[in-house]
């Protein structure tokens, strides 16, 4: 499945990333499709065979996060919107399945993320850490036999690598299928029934690059995601 142009006009454009793509071109990207790749052999705007400019991708989103992904046409419009993710303008919505139930119903998790000393692969919270903030919701409580799930709306302040699904896995709730921070027993275990990580990219707001207006955009659960839900009961 290829990514969807949700809106295009000659400044930027919006993609509906699908599940398993990779964002960047990088040596391990093996044989799984990758969306620059797919920007310089499909498109024809001034930035889309640019190395420089990431052929105008703004921002990333993980290999299994599915939803919405800038890509800036112009060298301007590109700058114009790294600046509004730098100055924290840019709003973005996760939604995400976690283990557990989630109390109280809304909140904010405050915890420096860097690389573990340790690890250097790998991300966690650790003292002197880059600052990092995400908010968020409850939207529903689910049971899948004797356990509790959570879906919820998150809402990332800050943009460092794996932000939400540390700061999940810190606040006691890793995301379901995520087999780098769930644990590698539950994750095996979740993905018999979640065939992959429960995150999607479902709304952005900015400001149009050019004209300054305000826009939102959002994307709705892929059917992957639909029929993951459609397995758990709910509960009040």
């Amino acid at each position: 499945m290829e990514p969807k142009i949700i809106y295009e006009d000659e400044n930027f454009m919006v993609l509906d990333k699908p599940s398993g793509w990779i964002v960047n071109q990088a040596q391990t990207t093996a044989s799984n499709p990758v969306i620059q790749n797919w920007l310089i052999k499909s498109f024809d705007y001034p930035l889309s065979k640019s190395r420089e400019f990431r052929s105008g991708i703004v921002h990333r989103l993980d290999k299994e996060t599915s939803g919405l992904l800038l890509v800036a046409k112009t060298s301007a419009s590109f700058k114009n919107l790294q600046l509004q993710f730098k100055s924290r303008e840019v709003h973005k919505v996760y939604t995400a399945l976690v283990h557990g139930r989630v109390e109280p119903g809304g909140g904010v998790i405050n915890a420096p993320v860097g690389r573990l000393p340790w690890n250097r692969e790998r991300f966690g919270v650790i003292p002197g850490g880059r600052n990092a903030e995400t908010a968020y919701r409850v939207v529903a409580y689910y049971k899948r036999e004797v356990a509790n799930y959570t879906l919820l709306e998150l809402f990332p302040k800050t943009g460092r690598t794996h932000q939400i699904r540390i700061h999940l896995k810190y606040l006691g709730h890793p995301i379901v299928g995520d087999e780098t921070y769930a644990g590698r027993k539950t994750a095996k275990s979740d993905r018999l029934w979640s065939p992959r990580l429960f995150l999607h990219a479902s709304e952005i707001e900015f400001k149009h690059p050019v004209t300054g207006k305000k826009l939102n955009f959002t994307s709705q659960f892929p059917k992957d995601l639909v029929s993951v839900i459609d397995k758990l009961g709910k509960t009040s």
